[in-house]
C-alpha cells in the first residue's frame, strides 16, 4: 500500500470510512498483521503523528515533516504493513495528552529503537535520562556518552531523533544556555521547555 493510499484510507471523511478502517486495522491486529499501528494527537507544538509496532513506540513526527517521506520512511525501514489504529496507538496519544496537559512528568512507553543506530543510541539513551523540568548541555552529554569532544556528533545525534518530545532532545541547549537546534524547529524546542518550566534552570 502506498503512502498516499494509506494516508487517504486513515483520514477517510465519513463515518463509514472511519469504521471500515478500525474494524480493517483491529483484524489485522488479531491475526499479527499490523506491524505498525499510526495515530494521530494534538499538542501545544502542533499535529503529532506517531508510530507504533508490536515492540513500542517508533516514531513521533510533527506537522513540519512530509507526511509521505514520514510514511515511506517507516514502509522502508520497519515494514510496509501499516493502518491507522487507535486502539494499538491509545496508550501513546493517553500519555501525550497527559504530558501536555501539566499532568505527566516522564513516560511509562515501551520504546521501539529500530530508527536509531549507532552513536545515536548511546547519546538518545542519554538524554532520556534528562529529568523533567531541567536542561543539559551538547557538552555535558557527550561527557556522559565518553566522548567529551564529540559535541557537534551529539547535535547531529539530536537532531535525526525519531521519538522527540518522549525521548526528550528538546532538554539539550547549547553552552550559556542558547537553545540551539532542533527537528522540530527553535520554537516548538522552547514551547517545550516553557511547558516544563526549564528556561533559565540546569
Amino acid at each position: 500500500m502506498r503512502a498516499r493510499d494509506l494516508k487517504r484510507l486513515a483520514a477517510g471523511s465519513d463515518e463509514r470510512s472511519r469504521a471500515l478502517a478500525a474494524a480493517l486495522a483491529g483484524a489485522a491486529e488479531e491475526r499479527g498483521l499490523l506491524d505498525v499501528a499510526l495515530g494521530s494527537a494534538e499538542s501545544p507544538v502542533g499535529p503529532l503523528l506517531v508510530a507504533v509496532t508490536p515492540r513500542g513506540l517508533a516514531r513521533v513526527a510533527f506537522a513540519s515533516e512530509d507526511p509521505d517521506e514520514v510514511l515511506e520512511e517507516l514502509a522502508a525501514r520497519l515494514s510496509p504493513r501499516m493502518l491507522e489504529s487507535a486502539r494499538a496507538t491509545g496508550e501513546v496519544r493517553r500519555e501525550l495528552e497527559e504530558y501536555f496537559e501539566h499532568r505527566r512528568r516522564s513516560f511509562d512507553l515501551r520504546l521501539d529503537w529500530a530508527l536509531i543506530h549507532g552513536f545515536a543510541t548511546e547519546t538518545l539513551r542519554a538524554t532520556a535520562r534528562i529529568p523533567y523540568g531541567h536542561v543539559s548541555t551538547y557538552r555535558e552529554v557527550a561527557e556522559r556518552v565518553g566522548s567529551p569532544r564529540a559535541a557537534r556528533a551529539i547535535g547531529n545525534a539530536l537532531g535525526s531523533n525519531p521519538i522527540p518530545i518522549v525521548i526528550p532532545c528538546h532538554r539539550v541547549l547549547r553552552s550559556g544556555g542558547a537553545l540551539g537546534g532542533y527537528g522540530g524547529g527553535v520554537e516548538r524546542k522552547e514551547t517545550l521547555l516553557r511547558l516544563e518550566g526549564a528556561l533559565g534552570r540546569g
